[in-house]
């Protein structure tokens, strides 16, 4: 490892970490172009997702006009396919990763393994604590906000978007959903990081320093409610079903793979499928930085921006020092 690079990592991507195109002066075309490609048209977790959400509304999702009335039968038909899509998902990356032990240490950011004991853990170990509150009060939530809005759909309070209606739009919502994440996703982050909220909700996701599979959906259940509370963003925008399955699995199950550990997927000498983000992973270390993500650079705007230099460590331990010193 040269100098220049930044000390305690095993694996280290490409840096300066870029933000959105998008969102960078001088636009420029060929880049904006290349990032489209590279988020939704190759083989990408967007693209999987859109996949899941449109098998999970033709096989498993019951009638919409079978929602308007509330009962056991149709709402213990979301909670049971949401348990087993959590536990399939988590399930599958653990192994590949951490049990199995798939492809060692490569593309690894934190060389040390996850805790197997711990007494700040719900159940003593961080695997067992994070998959307590993934798959309890986190889907039980997840299906509570579905069971909520197809509910809302069936009754005329959500405007129905559909394919045949409007092509555009029923288009537009799956690539504007991500967006309003990253923009949602910063708001609400560096919200639950004053005291307050951080000492008593947002304390027990950031137990989790070098992150699993299991992490990113354990939280305290106030976190877990604001977190998938942006799907509610539908009540004034509209939906068809399949985007309220897209946007709640968007974000349960990204925040799966984006707390790998890994930065992917490594089969036959590639990385066949890009997963856990190393700015995210820094904001697990570090603390003070990366509360969005890169769709929107609210970090870059606020000043709290680490694009993985050893230039922008420094910058994040000066603001550290007048921080303190206030």
């Amino acid at each position: 490892m040269s100098e220049n690079q930044l000390k305690g990592w095993h694996h280290l991507p490409d840096v300066p970490i870029k933000v959105s195109p998008f969102f960078t002066w001088p636009l420029n075309p060929v880049e904006m172009i290349k990032w489209v490609w590279n988020s939704w048209l190759l083989i990408t977790e967007k693209l999987i997702l859109v996949a899941i959400a449109f098998i999970s509304y033709q096989l498993f999702q019951p009638p919409l006009e079978e929602s308007r009335d509330l009962a056991l039968g149709w709402v213990l038909q979301l909670y049971v396919r949401n348990f087993l899509l959590a536990l399939l998902v988590g399930g599958a990356l653990h192994l590949w990763f951490y049990t199995f032990s798939a492809q060692g240490k490569k593309l690894k950011y934190d060389p040390r393994p996850l805790m197997v004991n711990g007494r700040k853990f719900t159940l003593g170990g961080q695997v067992r604590d994070n998959m307590f509150w993934t798959l309890g009060t986190g889907v039980m939530i997840w299906t509570a906000y579905e069971v909520i809005l197809f509910w809302a759909m069936a009754n005329g309070h959500v405007s129905l978007v559909s394919w045949t209606t409007n092509q555009v739009w029923f288009v537009a919502l799956f690539l504007l959903i991500p967006i309003w994440e990253s923009f949602y996703f910063y708001i609400i982050h560096r919200a639950i990081h004053i005291p307050f909220l951080y000492n008593h909700v947002h304390y027990l996701h950031h137990r989790n320093i070098n992150v699993g599979p299991w992490s990113g959906m354990s939280m305290h259940p106030v976190e877990q409610m604001i977190f998938l509370g942006s799907v509610f963003v539908h009540l004034i925008v509209g939906a068809h079903p399949v985007h309220i399955l897209f946007h709640l699995q968007y974000y349960f199950l990204t925040a799966m793979t984006t707390h790998t550990g890994f930065q992917g997927l490594w089969i036959m000498d590639k990385n066949r499928l890009s997963l856990g983000t190393f700015h995210h992973q820094m904001h697990h270390r570090y603390f003070e930085c990366n509360y969005g993500s890169l769709e929107i650079p609210w970090d870059k705007w606020m000043g709290t921006f680490h694009d993985g230099t050893v230039e922008a460590n420094e910058r994040m331990q000066e603001r550290r020092k007048r921080i303190m010193n206030k």
